[in-house]
């Protein structure tokens, strides 16, 4: 991005949808009446969009109570972001991709577990499963991360690792805390450190960080997911929008951000600044590390055209919500698109992130 479209970025950033019709991005309309009509029928309570576009940026907020920085559960886009802390330490030759997770944590080893790389972890290709069978009681007891550290490393693995694809938080979890473990700092503070702090997400938090809980956009929780309680009146005590998850910072489920901070972050990945990682990590981290035949998976992040719509390029990376929310960037076009609900992923499909996402990927 040259001067002129960064400063055109800086200014755009936080602004209203409310500019002239030469100033909106490509699709721009339709994905802003996607979300004015899900918000007015009560389908949606809260949304957010923001698309930046060849140095152009806009925002608009849906919902009552909703603004341009409101701060929304991210779901699994904290996975690229909290594996972005990690990827600051590969940086400083901490470790190799190809290391095995057992050369930091002594316990995970066993039943194959010993052949479990970072690259596997990070790729989900280890075996390790998305929850803990257990995962319902720990969260129901407060469990502290470091509980969730332990029965991940006990979990059994579902095939030898690499030969398969599977979506596994707890492959994140094990990583980010081999990151605790090198740097000698927790989760929520590392993240604060080297990824809000470097690119201004000022309204950015691993856990609740500086802000409350009513600084954060309810979830609606009556179509959250089993994992998360479904609803379930007797879970509200661990659910999303209880004290005890907001405040964890779960590396696969618990950053809040706003979306033109969401945007900052993607920057960084789509053009190479090297203010958090060296552009060849950058390139590494948002590009297909997995064999053929396999799902394709960059480091932390999904990638594929899938993520964004039709028109969007092979290139493009980013990652999805259960919470309901949805953040991509294509290198090809020079477009990020970031739409942020408080609608969970399973309530509908398609979802209103995808409809407003569609116009922004054909039309980009």
């Amino acid at each position: 991005m040259n001067r002129r479209h960064f400063l055109q970025w800086s200014l755009a950033v936080g602004l209203s949808a409310k500019v002239c019709a030469a100033d909106q991005p490509n699709g721009w309309e339709e994905a802003d009446k996607v979300l004015q009509q899900a918000t007015a029928s009560g389908q949606v309570k809260s949304a957010t969009l923001h698309v930046l576009q060849k140095g152009s940026a806009v925002t608009r907020a849906y919902g009552a109570s909703t603004t341009n920085d409101s701060m929304f559960l991210l779901g699994s886009i904290s996975k690229p972001i909290c594996v972005t802390a990690l990827m600051r330490l590969y940086d400083q030759n901490e470790f190799q991709l190809s290391d095995k997770l057992s050369k930091y944590l002594p316990k995970f080893t066993g039943e194959g577990r010993e052949n479990v790389t970072l690259r596997h972890v990070l790729t989900h290709t280890s075996g390790l499963p998305d929850q803990l069978a257990n995962n319902a009681e720990l969260r129901r007891s407060h469990a502290k991360l470091t509980k969730f550290v332990e029965h991940a490393q006990q979990a059994p693995l579902s095939f030898a690792p690499g030969t398969r694809y599977q979506y596994s938080s707890m492959g994140i979890l094990l990583a980010t805390h081999i990151a605790e473990k090198l740097s000698g700092k927790d989760i929520l503070s590392l993240v604060e450190e080297t990824v809000f702090r470097p690119l201004k997400m000022e309204r950015s938090a691993q856990g609740l960080g500086r802000f409350s809980l009513d600084d954060m956009v309810p979830a609606q929780t009556e179509f959250a997911a089993p994992e998360a309680g479904s609803g379930d009146p007797t879970a509200k005590s661990w659910d999303w929008n209880s004290l005890y998850w907001r405040k964890l910072g779960a590396p696969w489920g618990t950053t809040h951000c706003s979306a033109p901070d969401v945007a900052k972050f993607l920057s960084e990945y789509l053009f190479e600044r090297g203010t958090v990682l060296k552009p060849e990590t950058a390139r590494l981290v948002r590009t297909n590390q997995n064999p053929a035949g396999l799902k394709p998976r960059g480091i932390g992040f999904d990638v594929g055209p899938q993520l964004g719509g039709d028109g969007c390029s092979d290139e493009t990376f980013g990652h999805t919500g259960s919470t309901g929310t949805l953040a991509w960037a294509d290198p090809a076009t020079e477009t990020i698109c970031v739409v942020l609900t408080s609608l969970p992923a399973r309530a509908v499909d398609p979802h209103p992130r995808q409809l407003a996402s569609a116009p922004i990927a054909a039309r980009g």
